[in-house]
């Protein structure tokens, strides 16, 4: 599979890459996205939910009525679920939401979610670049010589780079990673995928481990 390449002036440099077809041409396997993005996303949940059952109520635990003769269901603590300000009945509590997911199929699922973008379209490699200064109006610019400045889109390089890190940090809808930061839901959760063609090389030695 082969594609153009791009700089940040937008214009097509006239150089070609070619892309793996077993990282960016497979079927996609939407159950492993499925679970990849379910695990991703069931990591993030805090966890710390809670709230209070009827032993951890502080109240009287005196019987606040007697057991016959009143009519109503007998009650034999203000602290029961029924009443109000008493203890919650089967409530939240804290845990952990992590589960295993196989290394293949987490593997499987990005390739799946890569092979989606550059099916769509919605993949564009970029020559290497980088900014002299921290400068979110150039980071700006640079969308708009590519006319994706009204797109969500997700920035991939081969290596930490300071100043287009914090050119785009500001940007509600631009994001930069690097190779190893690169998850299966951010790259779903993007309209466009940019890549710089240094990391081409890493990506396909990082899906060989």
């Amino acid at each position: 599979m082969e594609t153009a390449i791009y700089n940040i002036a937008g214009e097509d440099t006239g150089k070609k890459i070619e892309l793996n077809e077993s990282i960016f041409g497979i079927e996609p396997n939407d159950h492993a996205i499925y679970l990849d993005v379910k695990q991703y996303m069931a990591n993030n949940r805090q966890g710390t939910h809670k709230s209070k059952e009827r032993a951890e109520i502080i109240g009287s635990t005196r019987k606040i009525k007697r057991q016959k003769g009143t009519g109503t269901a007998r009650a034999g603590s203000i602290k029961s679920p029924l009443f109000r300000g008493g203890g919650r009945a089967f409530g939240p509590r804290p845990r952990n939401y992590y589960f295993k997911l196989n290394k293949k199929v987490k593997q499987l699922a990005r390739k799946s979610a890569l092979s989606y973008k550059a099916k769509n379209e919605g993949l564009i490699i970029l020559e290497n670049f980088s900014f002299e200064k921290p400068s979110t109006k150039e980071f700006v610019n640079f969308e708009t010589n590519l006319k994706i400045n009204d797109k969500k889109c997700l920035l991939v390089l081969s290596e930490q780079n300071k100043n287009i890190y914090l050119s785009s940090r500001n940007l509600k809808g631009s994001k930069v990673v690097m190779i190893s930061e690169l998850t299966t839901y951010d790259i779903l959760d993007a309209s466009v995928l940019l890549v710089v063609d240094s990391a081409i090389d890493v990506l396909e030695s990082f899906f060989k481990k």
